[in-house]
Formats: C-alpha cells, structure tokens, sequence
C-alpha cells in the first residue's frame, strides 16, 4: 500500500492531528484493536485550559510543580498558550463541556491550585474523541484501518518511508508513506494492574529501541492512586482525580485520613502504598460521600453507575481502591514540533515524550498535551512536505517476526529497568 501519510493510532492524538493535515494528501490510520478502543475514550476528568492571562503563572507553576521541576519550561509553555485554541476547535466539532447559563464550568482536580478543567460528566475522553472521529470519518482522504499491528518501520539511512504490520489474520503487509506519525499511546498492557487497554504494549517503544532511535524518561511511569479494587482480571477501572478535586476522602482500614487528597498523584499514591502495607491490606477507603447526591450522579454518572454493578452504592458507602500503572511521562523523544531523531518520522501522544510532564504528569494534561503537539506535528509535516525518494519494499516476509511480541515486550521493559537503575 502507497500513501501520504500514515498514522498509527486512532486516539486524540492521531484523529487531531489527521484533521490539521492537508486535505488533498492521502492519509491511512491504522489502529491496533477495534477503532474505538484507544485509551483517550477512558479519560474521566477533562482537559486542562488556560481561563484567562491572569491564570498562567499558576497554571504553569501546577505544572512544574507536579512535574518536580524536570519539566521543558518551553513545551510547558506552548501547551498552555495553545490550550484556548485547540478547545474552540473542540468546540467547533460538537463537543459539549459542561457549561451555566452559557458559560463554561471549570472543575479541580489534585495538585490543582484552582478549578480550570473543562468536563463532560465524568467521560471526558469519550465526548471528544468521538467527536473527533466522527469529523475525521468524514474526510474524503482519510482512511481508517482496524486490527492492524505495527510490528515494524521501512527506514534507510535513519529516514522513515512508512510501516510494516499484520492485520488481524497474520497477513503482513507493507504501508509506504512519505511521512510517518506514532500515535500509539502508552505501556500499560505491560503492567499487571493498570487502567490501559492490554493491547497497548508499547510498540512504538520497542521499534523505536530496534531501530536507535531516541527515547527520553522512559522510566517515568505514573501510578494513578485510585483505581476501583478488585480481584477480577484485566483493565482497571479509574476513579477520577475529579472525585478528589470535588471533595471525595481517603482513609485508611481503621478510617482515618492520613493524606491531603489533593497532593500531586505520586505523593498520594506513595501515602496510599504506605497505609496498605501498615495495614496490611489489599486497598484503602474512598468516600464520596462529601459530595452532594445529585452531584455525584450529575457529573460523575459513569463511575456511580459502574460502582453500583460492582455492588458499591457511592452515595452511602466507601469504596476500595488501590493504585494502579496509569501514565507514560517518558517515551520517544520529540522536539515541540514532535518530530522524533529520524527523519520523516513524528510521534505524538502518549508515545512522544517532549518533557511537558517531567517527572510525574498534572491531572487533566494530557488530552491537552496531546491535541497541542499533535498538530504542531501536522503543521510542520504540511509546512516541510517533500516526496520520498526510497521506492516500494515488494512483499514482506513475516518470518523474521516470529515472535517478535515477546521479544518487544522483553526490549522495551529491559530497558526501563536500566534506565530506573541509571537514575538511582
């Protein structure tokens, strides 16, 4: 297959970026499960926006502070500024915050120093990325193919010419494109407990590995401090900061409060760990019971009606959570433009690692962080975009990828783990 341009990934990230490229360049996305199942339709809380100039010094100090200092002050920067813009074009293709008699409302989240997240209920992520990808599927050059893996790149001389994959019967194929934009989210289908999809396993992390290209932080990895507890496999259910920012509690098994809930995620979930061990439990106590009734089944409908199914009325009692793997700080390195060290190449997302986060990621950044580099890597593709000259790579003989899922898997946390001991 020959192509323009080829994403991989359909979260927020590669679905805003596909609508900032030029319409009259063919793109092809591919995404590794069902279109659907990426991780920005499970974001809870909402996205971060700059409400006013007089909010900048505060919201850039939340940032840094979460960040411990190690963030990029300059990336840090563009996502703020550019925060206004990228919600009006949110805005622009129906998705509908929360707003008061036509205004907008702006919830906290921890390490939050003032309410300034714009929601939709408490499935955020769900409202803007099908509006996302209802916009995108109906652009004439876009075209989005399902349950097709990445497993490699076509690259010569540190330049990228596109893809090589499986589709969902093992058949491998070749996507030549001129340029080529990661957009395959983070690690968590590493992790035995972790709110991520499982399929989401780091792919772009192990190429990028294989093929030296260079990574940044890749041993910073969040841990979110409240995920709903239980013995069932697979994916985590997350309980939003916004719970927190709203009012919610934590205690400990003999029901005291041992932490100031609204700290940044790695100081609660450290305190979380803490209280687990002294009392030598599975999980500790959330209650939302602070909140109105009609609040919590307002703005957080989803997580009150899961909890319900689960057998936990949040309305009257507390429920067990317990921290889960929930965010990749590090990943490829990128500049602010997203491009990556090969040429032809960008990655955006939760792939791309451009220091926005440092060391540990503010609430409600992400969507944010996202959506910004995602099309100042469009931008550029389109500013910049020049045919490449390699040719077409013929039939592609899957053999040399037995096993590459286990072997990728291996790479990607054999390198985390050297890069935790480097840092120690």
């Amino acid at each position: 297959m020959k192509t323009d341009i080829v994403i991989v990934g359909c979260g927020v990230s590669g679905l805003y970026c596909a609508m900032n490229l030029p319409r009259d360049k063919k793109i092809v996305i591919v995404t590794k499960a069902a279109a659907d199942k990426s991780d920005s339709y499970l974001a809870q809380g909402g996205i971060c926006v700059l409400k006013s100039e007089d909010d900048y010094d505060s919201y850039f100090e939340d940032t840094m502070r979460a960040g411990h200092y190690e963030n990029n002050k300059k990336s840090v920067d563009i996502m703020i500024r550019s925060s206004r813009n990228v919600v009006n074009d949110l805005v622009a293709v129906g998705v509908r915050f929360e707003r008061k008699n036509g205004e907008f409302v702006y919830t906290k989240e921890g390490a939050h120093s003032t309410p300034r997240i714009l929601f939709h209920k408490d499935i955020t992520g769900r409202e803007i990325t099908s509006c996302l990808m209802e916009a995108v599927k109906k652009l004439d050059n876009v075209t989005i193919i399902e349950n097709f893996t990445m497993v490699d790149i076509i690259e010569k001389n540190n330049e990228c010419f596109g893809i090589i994959g499986h589709d969902a019967n093992g058949a491998y194929k070749a996507i030549n494109a001129d340029y080529t934009v990661f957009a395959s989210g983070g690690i968590g289908g590493l992790y035995q407990h972790s709110t991520n999809y499982r399929h989401l396993t780091g792919d772009a992390i192990a190429i990028a590995l294989k093929h030296d290209i260079t990574l940044k932080n890749i041993d910073y990895i969040q841990i979110h401090p409240t995920t709903l507890y239980s013995r069932k496999r697979g994916r985590r259910f997350l309980i939003s900061e916004s719970v927190r920012g709203e009012g919610a509690v934590l205690f400990n098994a003999r029901m005291r409060r041992f932490v100031d809930e609204l700290e940044p995620r790695d100081v609660v979930t450290a305190a979380i760990l803490k209280e687990m061990e002294k009392d030598r439990k599975p999980y500790v106590w959330l209650s939302m019971k602070p909140i109105p009734t009609e609040k919590i089944k307002s703005h957080f409908p989803n997580i009150y009606n899961h909890c319900m199914e689960e057998g936990y009325d949040v309305t009257k009692e507390c429920i067990p959570v317990v921290p889960s793997q929930h965010y990749f700080m590090g990943g490829i390195d990128v500049d602010n433009y997203s491009k990556t060290s090969m040429e032809r190449l960008y990655a955006v997302g939760e792939t791309a690692c451009n220091g926005v986060h440092g060391k540990n990621r503010l609430a409600s950044n992400s969507l944010l962080e996202s959506l910004v580099f995602a099309k100042r890597a469009a931008n550029q593709i389109k500013e910049n975009y020049s045919v490449a000259g390699f040719g077409e790579t013929g039939d592609v003989d899957g053999k040399q990828y037995e096993n590459y899922e286990e072997i990728y898997r291996n790479n990607v946390l054999d390198a985390i783990e050297k890069e935790r001991k480097r840092n120690e």
